[in-house]
């Protein structure tokens, strides 16, 4: 019987895509989730359309195989200025770029080629998967009150588990996070205006996709991005910002914040190009508010549509 309770994941770059890191994955790099999901074997199945003669199913046989994963880390910085969050390589499995500059910052942005992999190694209570080749997808979510978290969801190579005690788990470079608050949560500016913010979204929008060729490696790829997400801030008048005009004429600008007031679990989120869609309407605690899809876009340099600086 496997306790729900004992379940733990591991996670460790890739130095070789697909190729299990060396030293391997350890207790060392134990990363604190939760609401882990965990789809240990997706099976693409192909039916043989039999005619046999009388009514039934016809056998199937396997197309391909694949492990799917998915669960949130608290949007929380290493504890420790330019040291990298324990959550490192799982942003880099999802095509940022990481810049380290030490015991200053540590700094995550998008890339489109020479994507990085991560190997998980998750633990359901003394039964190991060993899963290779990671990439995948995070969005940021954010509310007034609560802890704000990166949703992570990965495509992964399957591999067969196999009875393995759990190591003992260090958990290190995750500092304990901060809710969402006028305390924590300080210069919001959405298109210069300084506003007061009620939620935040931001997904990364990648696309990701397993390919099993005939002749070639299994392997996830990330083929594209489209980020998009929503800021909700209380309603602001017209004489002082007019944000349905800005949507109107597609006019783009910056939307940045800053999470957190100490050293080494500060983390500033920027992006300097933003579009909205479509503006509503939503009551907050009986205020309104004005909610802003937005996309950010990238300047003619490309690669910098966000920027999450960790300080």
């Amino acid at each position: 019987m496997a306790l729900t309770r004992n379940r733990l994941l591991l996670a460790k770059s890739e130095s070789s895509y697909g190729v299990v890191p060396s030293p391997a994955p350890a207790g060392t790099d134990a990363v604190l989730i939760s609401n882990l999901e965990v789809s240990p074997l997706q099976l693409e199945l192909k039916d043989r359309e039999l005619v046999q003669g009388y009514l039934g199913n016809s056998a199937q046989v396997v197309g391909q195989t694949s492990v799917g994963v998915s669960f949130s880390v608290e949007l929380a910085g290493s504890g420790t200025a330019g040291t990298a969050p324990r959550w490192s390589p799982l942003m880099k499995a999802c095509g940022f770029n990481e810049v380290i500059v030490a015991s200053t910052s540590v700094t995550y942005t998008p890339v489109s080629s020479s994507f990085s992999s991560v190997a998980l190694d998750f633990r359901n209570d003394g039964m190991k998967h060993l899963i290779l080749g990671v990439r995948g997808n995070v969005a940021v979510e954010m509310s007034a009150g609560e802890i704000p978290k990166l949703n992570f969801t990965f495509v992964g190579i399957y591999g067969a588990p196999t009875t393995t005690a759990n190591p003992t788990a260090t958990f290190s470079n995750q500092a304990a996070p901060v809710a969402v608050n006028a305390d924590n949560t300080t210069s919001v500016s959405v298109h210069s205006y300084s506003a007061c913010m009620n939620a935040f979204s931001l997904d990364m929008g990648n696309n990701t996709v397993f390919r099993q060729l005939a002749g070639c490696s299994k392997q996830v790829l990330i083929t594209d991005r489209a980020p998009s997400g929503s800021i909700t801030v209380e309603l602001p008048d017209l004489s002082a910002k007019d944000y349905y005009a800005i949507a109107a004429a597609q006019t783009a600008g910056a939307i940045s914040f800053q999470h957190g007031q100490t050293t080494g679990n500060r983390a500033t989120l920027t992006m300097s190009n933003c579009a909205f869609d479509s503006p509503s309407f939503e009551d907050g605690d009986g205020v309104q508010h004005i909610v802003l899809p937005y996309r950010p876009l990238p300047t003619s340099s490309g690669n910098d549509e966000v920027s999450l600086a960790l300080t």
